[in-house]
């Protein structure tokens, strides 16, 4: 067990901070019930944004703590089943760790804006899921910090696993790809699709209907109380258990594709979770313009092509030297363009 600590710290230090301050955050800051404004979804939005872009200069100039490396064979080693698109050129250490440092920082900062950018569809669906079922706004951040909580805890589990798998059997990078790529294309074939929720009629609404007892009203803000001795739990809770659902489904499309970035399981996981963390504020930012950027579906559909592309063809790609900044500007490139092509383009309103 003490083993198992000394050579996960930092990885427990990195989680329990996280947990910290989420809940500081719901308990201590966001402990009276309000909506949240523009102004301060906006500054928000920066913090955790500044907080993630801070931890790209950790690892650059620290990065090899994370896996408490002490020399260059355990380096070499790590990035040949990790990072095989690290080129270690030297056996020199400090040299070594210096090349290391670059590429894993540089990884986990495409990691991240690939994340936040396919991110941006959840809360399209979050969205939708929180307006059919008429949540009120003043209860959308304890919605949102459980259901992001529950994310964390999700895709923990799928990374590690994911990660293992891929190590193992790299012939899943081709299956992942594959399958991106067709999620990128329906996406893209469904944009115009109007979108809804028929709450009586959801599948998973009916399956807790029948296995639990909820309540027809929301409850104060509760998601469960006892009534009379009897438990019963709330839309509220019906509505965490959508957005938890949601995030599984977005998770199949949303791991496969960092692994195109890279194959650490601790890069892949901080990307994640910086992206998840800050997907809370960004929803109250986007759910007041969304309806400005219609070009987003897509971005986010190519951006599928593109990782999905880049696994199939990942041995071609290492050997001419393609690196995670040609990816990290390939999707900073296209989150500009369809924001800007949303705004000089913008959508039709249809006349009755």
């Amino acid at each position: 067990m003490i083993d198992f600590i000394s050579q996960n710290l930092f990885f427990i230090v990195f989680f329990v901070v996280v947990i910290s301050v989420l809940l500081i955050d719901l308990l201590l800051v966001g402990r009276n019930k309000h909506v949240i404004s523009l102004k301060e979804s906006i500054g928000l939005t920066i913090l955790w944004m500044s907080l993630a872009l801070g931890f790209y200069f950790f690892i650059r100039y620290y990065g090899d703590h994370i896996h408490r490396m002490t020399n260059i064979h355990e380096l070499k080693a790590f990035v040949q089943v990790y990072s095989p698109h690290i080129v270690i050129n030297t056996d020199n250490f400090e040299e070594a760790l210096q090349i290391y440092r670059k590429g894993a920082a540089m990884d986990y900062l495409a990691g991240y804006f690939l994340e936040y950018s396919l991110s941006l569809d959840n809360i399209f669906v979050i969205l939708m899921i929180l307006t059919s079922f008429s949540v009120d706004p003043k209860n959308y951040k304890t919605v949102l910090f459980w259901g992001i909580l529950g994310a964390i805890i999700l895709r923990f589990i799928f990374i590690f696993v994911g990660s293992a798998l891929v190590t193992r059997f790299e012939w899943l990078l081709y299956l992942f790809g594959v399958f991106l790529i067709y999620s990128g294309i329906k996406m893209y074939l469904d944009r115009n699709k109007e979108e809804n929720i028929e709450v009586n009629k959801h599948p998973l609404v009916n399956f807790l209907s029948r296995h639990i007892n909820i309540h027809p009203h929301y409850l104060n803000g509760h998601f469960w109380k006892r009534i009379d001795g009897k438990l019963f739990f709330t839309p509220l809770f019906v509505v965490l258990v959508m957005i938890e659902f949601t995030d599984l489904i977005f998770a199949f499309d949303s791991i496969p594709a960092i692994f195109s970035i890279t194959r650490d399981p601790y890069i892949v996981f901080f990307s994640n979770i910086f992206a998840i963390i800050g997907l809370r504020s960004l929803f109250f930012l986007l759910s007041r313009i969304v309806e400005y950027f219609h070009f987003l579906k897509v971005g986010i559909a190519f951006l599928l092509c593109f990782v999905g592309f880049k696994l199939i063809f990942h041995h071609y790609l290492d050997d001419v030297g393609f690196t995670s900044l040609h990816s990290l500007m390939i999707i900073l490139a296209t989150l500009v363009i369809s924001i800007l092509a949303s705004v000089i383009f913008p959508e039709k309103k249809q006349t009755a």
